[in-house]
């Protein structure tokens, strides 16, 4: 540690990693790497896959399904998961346990109770 050994080594990886990125021997899209002006042109409109009603409806019984089968357990759990989070505990040992019970949405909003959700300073 005293003579940078480690330091050193870090610097010379760094700088070898940005050299190939410089001469392109490292692409990378977008940054030193782009479309070819005489290849294909992009395409003006492109089609989005969108699910049906149906589909839709379907989804939203089976959330609503499973909310019904954990009705129980699930508060319990996103208790539990919440006072996880303000002890400083392993949040992701408690999130493994509560992804078989909660959904995303109640995961979420659990979280942002304790947290507080991120808005943008404009």
């Amino acid at each position: 540690m005293e003579t940078g050994y480690q330091r050193g080594k870090i610097q010379e990886e760094s700088m070898h990693y940005e050299m190939q990125k410089h001469t392109g021997e490292y692409p990378i899209i977008g940054v030193n790497t782009f479309r070819n002006p005489h290849g294909e042109p992009v395409p003006e409109h492109i089609e989005l896959a969108r699910s049906t009603d149906e589909e839709k409806q379907s989804q939203l019984q089976r959330l609503g399904d499973f909310h019904a089968r954990h009705a129980k357990v699930a508060p319990t759990m996103l208790k539990r998961l919440q006072q996880a989070v303000i002890d400083n505990d392993n949040v992701f040992e408690v999130l493994m346990d509560a992804v078989r019970v909660c959904s995303l949405g109640q995961i979420t909003n659990a979280l942002f109770e304790v947290g507080g959700q991120y808005r943008r300073s404009m």
